[in-house]
């Protein structure tokens, strides 16, 4: 099961940095709006699957906090492309990253207990991991309108606590 568990974050870690990287010649504040979005629409989903399956009370404890963040960013972030009157562009990345977590999230259906609890984590590091390397490196030197940059940027500080969080309970799940 370990192995499999890191061929599927390899695979999503490749899934994930291919539309990134493809995206390097800046991407335009409606699709950094879209992109910033979709993951934490994606989080927000993993999350919710977490709270429902898993019986490990550090696993939805952990989840419970990735809804409360993420969905708080996502509100965020509606209400400023509302207050400067932008709409989100969908792009390669969004449709790349929605269909990484597809894929996964059909992997994480699957399994159950301990299992789960491990891929669910395990996938969270990954995530974050890249979500944060993706905002550091790309979205956020790309981003033109102030605004949006502060708030990628309280973003950025909020996903990194997650990530670290994430690694502390991936250490304490078997």
């Amino acid at each position: 099961m370990r192995i499999r568990s890191t061929a599927a974050l390899a695979a999503l870690s490749l899934l994930l940095a291919a539309p990134l990287a493809s995206a390097a010649d800046k991407p335009t504040d409606p699709q950094i709006a879209h992109i910033a979005y979709t993951a934490g629409v994606i989080d927000v989903e993993a999350a919710k699957l977490a709270i429902s399956k898993s019986k490990n009370k550090d696993v939805v404890a952990f989840a419970e906090d990735m809804v409360r963040d993420h969905e708080a960013v996502n509100t965020q972030a509606l209400d400023l492309v509302k207050k400067l009157n932008v709409t989100p562009e969908d792009n390669d990345t969004s449709r790349a990253l929605t269909k990484a977590a597809a894929d996964e999230r059909a992997k994480l259906e699957k399994l159950d207990g301990a299992a789960f609890d491990k891929a669910y984590v395990d996938n969270e590091v990954a995530y974050h991991k890249q979500v944060n390397g993706a905002l550091e490196s790309l979205l956020i030197p790309s981003a033109s309108n102030a605004d949006l940059k502060a708030l990628l940027e309280t973003g950025l500080k909020i996903f990194q606590g997650h990530q670290q969080h994430a690694e502390h309970v991936a250490a304490t799940v078997k």
